[in-house]
């Protein structure tokens, strides 16, 4: 069925609309990104109201409403109070430039393209499109209604207790942390709390933090700012070889800092017998192990490996966030710490809460208690893997000889390159407006080098830009 529309919006504007297909809701969307594909609706045009075009197009208000709000999540759209609903002020495409069947030899030169990338598939970072404004919002107004007025003083640095109450029942529900409100410390993300741990040590007279192999050097480089050395743990197929910690002539650290249920950037998860070994050597050593769970709640093809926390609250420090289940915007994390950390962070921390805005922090636990929260984690957990799949499926498809490892999980997938190809497929991508990461930047200086492989972000992009991120992906692989 097609249907022509001549709609005369209440602002002056008349839009002509094609609404093709048996369902409203799907064929007002799809004529909608037409007209903005097309240039009929310039960037930063505003539409009617859902009332008018209801009205104009004989619907029901709620049809018109959920299109827009669609239309919003995938990017096509912008809507504010007081601004209304209005297209988005996107990037004009540029057409893009077919990549050699396979990846640029290094003889052959090239200029990457200037300016910003088309696209981008830097891992670490959800999609902020995806944001639930409108649950945030509703937990916001809930939060400001109930709070105490001493709430708007200045905070204690240990955390709103509004907050440390209901992520202590979240995460022994959903990661089988065992923690108790008293043991958690809200900070603004998990940068802060290192730098605090860090400190802490240091005053500990502890000299070196085990890291892995592979990893984020601004962690690193966190420990080594804070006098902190950084002795790289041996890898092999399986992932951290943690049982070299007990080995004759293996790093003899105060601590380790570990990504368990899904290292960073590799993508395993460390074994069971690997996580009992890295216990027993704290239990024997005295050391710590400190916990970077940061994107544990995404796992599709089983339930969520549990906390290693679990397996002794008194010699490992869980440490979660929200920049992976919401926004890294948010600046929130929260550890869970052993009884005798306690006093020592919140010396490092000082008297009064400068990082962390009180008021997020108890929307967060609003958020969290009204059950908003599960609710987001669960949609995401869904949309992550059918991203997932069907960057898996485009592979088989275009690119065969390309494999993913790790686990399926996470924000983000390794794709193995044939040996010696790594930096020749990054310049291809340069060259195709396309921002990629290879393995080798996540690799520490004292690791030995390793296999050729890409670390693509599949959760960055919108729904709009997506296919074209993939498509763009699979142009410049060998």
């Amino acid at each position: 069925m097609t249907e022509s529309r001549a709609i005369s919006a209440a602002f002056g504007t008349d839009l002509h609309l094609e609404i093709k297909g048996p369902g409203l809701r799907a064929g007002l969307m799809e004529a909608l990104r037409e007209a903005v594909r097309t240039g009929r609706l310039a960037p930063g045009t505003r539409l009617p109201s859902s009332r008018s075009l209801a009205t104009d197009l004989g619907v029901a208000r709620n049809t018109v409403a959920d299109a827009y709000a669609e239309l919003v999540a995938e990017g096509w759209l912008t809507a504010r109070q007081g601004s209304g609903t209005r297209v988005a002020r996107r990037a004009a495409a540029v057409p893009a430039r077919r990549a050699p069947a396979a990846a640029p030899l290094p003889w052959q030169h090239g200029r990457p393209r200037p300016g910003r990338p088309l696209h981008t598939l830097h891992p670490g970072t959800p999609d902020l499109a995806s944001f639930p404004r409108a649950e945030w919002l509703k937990a916001a107004r809930r939060a400001l209604t109930d709070a105490p007025h001493e709430a708007f003083g200045y905070c204690s640095p240990r955390g709103r207790p509004e907050l440390r109450a209901v992520l202590a029942e979240y995460l022994a529900r959903s990661r089988g942390v065992r923690a108790d409100p008293d043991r958690i410390v809200v900070c603004s993300g998990f940068a802060q709390g290192l730098l605090l741990l860090a400190t802490v040590l240091r005053g500990r007279r502890v000299r070196d933090v085990a890291v892995e192999s592979y990893g984020l050097d601004a962690h690193w480089d966190a420990l080594t700012d804070a006098g902190l050395r950084t002795p790289a743990l041996p890898l092999d197929e399986l992932g951290t070889r943690t049982e070299a910690l007990t080995e004759d002539g293996g790093p003899r650290p105060g601590a380790v800092l570990i990504t368990p249920a899904h290292q960073f950037p590799l993508g395993g998860a460390l074994p069971p017998d690997r996580r009992t070994a890295l216990v027993d050597w704290a239990r024997a050593s005295g050391g710590l192990v400190l916990e970077d769970d940061y994107d544990g709640e995404f796992r599709y093809d089983r339930q969520p490996v549990g906390a290693l926390q679990s397996l002794d609250p008194e010699r490992v420090v869980y440490l979660g966030t929200a920049s992976k289940s919401l926004a890294p915007g948010l600046r929130l994390g929260w550890m869970v710490l052993p009884p005798q950390l306690v006093d020592e962070v919140m010396a490092a921390k000082g008297t009064v809460e400068w990082a962390s805005s009180t008021l997020d922090q108890l929307i967060l636990a609003e958020f969290i208690s009204s059950g908003a929260y599960d609710r987001h984690v669960r949609g995401m957990r869904l949309r992550y893997r059918r991203r997932r799949d069907q960057l898996v499926a485009a592979l088989a498809e275009q690119a065969p000889g390309i494999r993913v490892t790790g686990i399926a999980a996470g924000l983000h997938a390794v794709l193995e390159l044939p040996p010696g190809s790594e930096r020749a497929v990054l310049h291809a991508a340069a060259l195709q407006g396309l921002a990629l990461q290879g393995l080798d930047a996540f690799r520490h200086p004292d690791a030995a080098p390793g296999r050729d492989a890409l670390v693509v972000g599949y959760a960055t992009p919108t729904d709009s830009a997506w296919p074209g991120a993939l498509d763009a992906l699979c142009r410049v692989l060998p």
